[in-house]
C-alpha cells in the first residue's frame, strides 16, 4: 500500500528555466517555472547569463512552489533534482542547492536524468490523461535531443534511434532563424504553419539508415532555398510565410513519424508516447492521434505544461526512485552529458 505522505520536492534547472514543484506520490501538488527571458535578444540561450538567472531565481521558485501546494519544508521525505544533461553552468545550481537542502533536513537526494524524466511525465497522476503500459515507444524531441527510446520499464530505458547531428528543435529555431522570427523559433513557426499549405514547398527528407534522424542537410537545404527566392524576389518570405513555415513544419513531422513507422515495424510495439518541449509543437500532436486509426496506435501525448522543461517530471522520477531507494549522496556529480 502507497504511503500518502510521500512529499518529494523536484528541482530542474538544466537550460535556461528554473522550475520546482512539490509532488504527493504520483499527484503533483504545485509546478512552478521561472522563465528567462534575456536570451531572445541574443538568438538562443548564453550559458554564464542562464547560470546567473538560476541564482536569482531558485529560492523565490521554491519558495512559490512549497506555499502553492500548502506545504512545509520540514514535511518534505525527498529531493529530487535533474544531474544532466544540459548546461554544466545552470546544473550546478540546481544540484548545489538540492544538495544543502537535502542535508540540512536529513532527507534523502535523488538525481535525475533529464530525458528519463521527460518519458516519465506520463505516468504524473492527471485527470483525463491516461498512462502508458510496458513496452511503449518514447519519441523525446527537444531542442538538445531527438531520440527514439524502447521502454520496458521504470528504469529499463533502451534508445534505438537518435539524431547524428542536430536535434529536431534546433531544427526548428534555426530554421525559423533564417526567416527571421524570433528566439524560440519553434512555436512560431507552428503559429504561422497552421495558416499555411503543407505542400507548397517540397524540402527533400534526409536518407539515415535505421532509425537514427538528421537534420543539419535539411536546415541547409532550408538556407539555400530562402537565399535563392530572395534573390528572386526580395519581399518572399513576407508574402509567403504561413506557406514556407507549413511546408518546413510538414517536412519535419514525415521525418518523425517514418522513424516511428520504421520502429513499430521493428519492435512490434505500438503505444507511442511523446515527450520534450517540441511535443508541443500542434502539428506533431494532430499527426500522433491520427495514427491511432490509420495504423491501429496507441498515442500519449502529456499535459502541456509537462512536455515543455519542468520539475513535476523530475519529481515523478524522484518518487519513483524513492519506492526503491535509489539515493545518492553529496559526492553526486552534475553531469553536461548523461546516459539512461
Amino acid at each position: 500500500m502507497q504511503n500518502p505522505e510521500v512529499f518529494i520536492l523536484a528541482i530542474e534547472s538544466s537550460c535556461d528555466d528554473t522550475a520546482a514543484a512539490i509532488l504527493q506520490n504520483d499527484k503533483v501538488l504545485s509546478n512552478v517555472v521561472a522563465n528567462q527571458l534575456i536570451h531572445s535578444q541574443y538568438g538562443g540561450v548564453v550559458p554564464e547569463l542562464a547560470s546567473r538567472a538560476h541564482q536569482q531565481n531558485i529560492v523565490p521558485v521554491i519558495a512559490a512552489a512549497l506555499q502553492k501546494a500548502k506545504i512545509q519544508k520540514e514535511q518534505l521525505s525527498a529531493i529530487a533534482f535533474t544531474q544532466g544533461p544540459g548546461l554544466m553552468g545552470s546544473l550546478l545550481v540546481g544540484s548545489s542547492f538540492a544538495k544543502s537542502l537535502a542535508l540540512a533536513l536529513k532527507i534523502p537526494l535523488i538525481a535525475v536524468n533529464h530525458m528519463h524524466a521527460h518519458i516519465l511525465a506520463h505516468f504524473i497522476d492527471e485527470e483525463g490523461f491516461e498512462k502508458p503500459t510496458f513496452p511503449f515507444l518514447a519519441l523525446t524531441i527537444s531542442g538538445g535531443h531527438t531520440q527514439i527510446v524502447r521502454v520496458n520499464d521504470f528504469f529499463d530505458l533502451k534508445i534505438i534511434g537518435e539524431t547524428t547531428d542536430d536535434a529536431v528543435g534546433e531544427a526548428f529555431d534555426k530554421s525559423a532563424k533564417i526567416l527571421g522570427l524570433p528566439y524560440p523559433g519553434g512555436p512560431f513557426i507552428d503559429k504561422h504553419a497552421q495558416l499555411g499549405n503543407p505542400k507548397a514547398f517540397a524540402f527533400t527528407k534526409p536518407k539515415v539508415p535505421g532509425l537514427d534522424f538528421s537534420f543539419s542537410g535539411l536546415k541547409t537545404a532550408i538556407l539555400y532555398f530562402i537565399q535563392k527566392k530572395k534573390l528572386e524576389n526580395p519581399n518572399f518570405i513576407e508574402e509567403n510565410l504561413d506557406d514556407i513555415c507549413a511546408s518546413i513544419q510538414f517536412t519535419i513531422i514525415e521525418i518523425l513519424m517514418d522513424k516511428l513507422k520504421l520502429a513499430v515495424k521493428e519492435t512490434g510495439i505500438k503505444q507511442i508516447a511523446i515527450g520534450g518541449g517540441v511535443s508541443a509543437n500542434s502539428g506533431i500532436r494532430k499527426t500522433l492521434k491520427e495514427t491511432e486509426n490509420k495504423y491501429g496506435w496507441k498515442t500519449f501525448i502529456p499535459k502541456f505544461e509537462y512536455t515543455t522543461d519542468n520539475a513535476a517530471m523530475i519529481g515523478i522520477v524522484g518518487y519513483q526512485k524513492f519506492l526503491t531507494e535509489n539515493f545518492e549522496t553529496s559526492s553526486v556529480v552534475s553531469k553536461a552529458r548523461i546516459q539512461f
